[in-house]
């Protein structure tokens, strides 16, 4: 019998009190909302090793990922971390000041502007990113290739019914 979590102990209490209610969901989303705390914290404790707010992980890793230069319009930074435009340009504010991009003018566009990411913003973000992949590796390690594989193919199906 695999060991009793307190999703278990959750759901029985619920199905003792409200036995007219299917709790099956609860084992699984339980779970996975749990995992996502988790999974934050673990987040948050990298990014603050590397010295970046969530939120500017967020920002760094679009630029990163957009290899080099590094560099995104803003419009495609407001696409990639899902926030408002208004949001983005307080960001792109107080990451400036903060040294981790600068704004530039579109080379293509003399109106537009460009964000690039400065030496010191790629050192914040590849030294998160390094962290974050051990801090995850740690949370998966009780589970084999094999089952991260499946559990990662199920997620990905309930993602994708989802959106």
């Amino acid at each position: 019998m695999p060991q009793r979590d307190e999703v278990d102990r959750i759901v029985e209490a619920w199905s003792r009190e409200r036995p007219d209610l299917d709790f099956a969901p609860l084992h699984v989303l339980s779970r996975v909302g749990r995992l996502a705390k988790h999974l934050e914290r673990a987040r948050r404790s990298a990014f603050a090793v590397a010295g970046v707010e969530p939120w500017e992980f967020d920002v760094l890793s679009a630029l990163r990922k957009a290899g080099a230069p590094y560099q995104l319009s803003p419009t495609a930074l407001v696409q990639q971390t899902m926030v408002s435009s208004g949001t983005m340009t307080n960001r792109i504010d107080r990451m400036v000041i903060r040294g981790l991009v600068e704004r530039r003018t579109d080379p293509n566009d003399g109106r537009g502007v460009i964000v690039l990411m400065t030496a010191s913003g790629r050192e914040r973000v590849d030294e998160a990113i390094t962290s974050l992949v051990h801090d995850e590796t740690a949370l998966l390690s009780r589970m084999s290739a094999g089952e991260q594989e499946r559990l990662s193919g199920l997620l990905r199906k309930l993602s994708l019914d989802g959106e």
